[in-house]
């Protein structure tokens, strides 16, 4: 059995406007969203063995401060720049080349590409995941490489306004 979390970064600042797209960090809500779902996820038990993040200093940042709320160090999290301007294919890719011995991954990554993933693994469409949004998926599997909607089963979709 293999669990796989698809978190999308929390909401982006675009008040600075000398930075590039990948350097944008979060605005006050994501700084506070990001915590809060890392929170929710903590009171269902949720401790991924592998947090793996798009380079974007947002991703990173969600990554980190959801890492934190669950207990997981930030020395931890993996960055994968593949991440960063991937399509779903390549999501799929980079979690399929997750070792076997890892039952559990977190991807923090961005839209169109982390909703697209997530609809192309769901048994359940999920829609559009907005900012610091997660969906989480079993699949009924040993390998990485063999996860597919056909061996997958649903567990949740949760975001910060189902807590306004």
């Amino acid at each position: 059995m293999k669990t796989l979390y698809i978190l999308r970064h929390a909401k982006s600042s675009w008040e600075f406007d000398e930075l590039s797209d990948h350097d944008r960090p979060l605005n006050k809500r994501g700084r506070n969203d990001a915590p809060l779902m890392g929170r929710e996820l903590s009171s269902r038990g949720v401790l991924p063995d592998l947090i793996v993040s798009s380079p974007a200093v947002r991703a990173i940042t969600t990554a980190t401060l959801v890492g934190k709320e669950l207990g997981y160090s930030p020395d931890d999290i993996v960055i994968e720049d593949r991440i960063y301007g991937a399509d779903k294919n390549t999501l799929l890719e980079v979690v399929q080349e997750t070792p076997v011995e890892i039952e559990s991954v977190m991807l923090v990554g961005h839209n169109d590409a982390v909703t697209d993933f997530a609809n192309m693994l769901s048994p359940e469409v999920v829609g559009s995941i907005p900012t610091a949004g997660i969906i989480a998926l079993d699949f009924n599997c040993e390998s990485w490489y063999e996860i597919s909607r056909d061996n997958a089963d649903f567990l949740f979709f949760d975001f910060p306004k189902n807590y306004e």
